[in-house]
């Protein structure tokens, strides 16, 4: 489906663009997603739109077949890249899990604010987006996905995500799409 509108109270989750993973030499084209993640967030922020910065410190305590990462991490990994220009009204979420509702007040801050729509961005496609989109499908917003501002280190985890999942939870968009339909957002 192709992005048709947003609502006029619209907010934007960057999710995970922070020191520590933006560092993985394996993130295929970190540099153009840092890029329009910001300019997501200056529109946003131009018009008194909420901009929600997600950090994740910690993963979910299940089992899994695949070996995580235990121990500390090192300085500064879950601090925000300085790119992203956080602003004092931004909304910052450290989360635990891989989708930034799960186990955070995110989905209170946004509904005390009205918010009905997300437009979310970041890494990873396949885990921290994916499962961002998710949980705001389930609780209720309506979601929108900016492909183009987004990566996986996992090529076909991103693919896969675009093509199969957020169909289904959404509206799909490129960065620029998605800053045209801002001033036009509907009541």
């Amino acid at each position: 489906m192709a992005l048709t509108t947003l609502d006029s109270n619209t907010a934007l989750i960057i999710v995970d663009l922070q020191k520590g993973v933006v560092g993985l030499s394996a993130i295929p084209l970190i540099g153009d997603i840092i890029e329009r993640a910001r300019a997501l967030a200056d529109a946003f922020r131009e018009r008194d739109l909420p901009v929600v910065l997600v950090n994740v410190a910690g993963g979910a305590p299940g089992r899994t077949e695949q070996p995580r990462q235990t121990g500390p991490r090192p300085d500064g990994w879950t601090d925000l890249i300085p790119e992203l220009n956080q602003q004092p009204q931004d909304i910052a979420v450290t989360k635990r899990t891989w989708g930034a509702f799960a186990s955070t007040d995110l989905e209170a801050l946004l509904k005390a604010r009205d918010v009905t729509q997300v437009v979310i961005a970041g890494v990873a496609t396949g885990t921290g987006v994916e499962s961002t989109a998710r949980q705001a499908y389930e609780a209720g917003f309506n979601v929108t996905l900016a492909v183009d501002a987004m990566t996986d280190m996992r090529p076909e985890a991103h693919v896969y995500s675009i093509r199969n999942v957020f169909p289904r939870l959404g509206e799909t968009g490129v960065t620029q799409k998605i800053i045209d339909l801002l001033p036009t957002r509907s009541a």
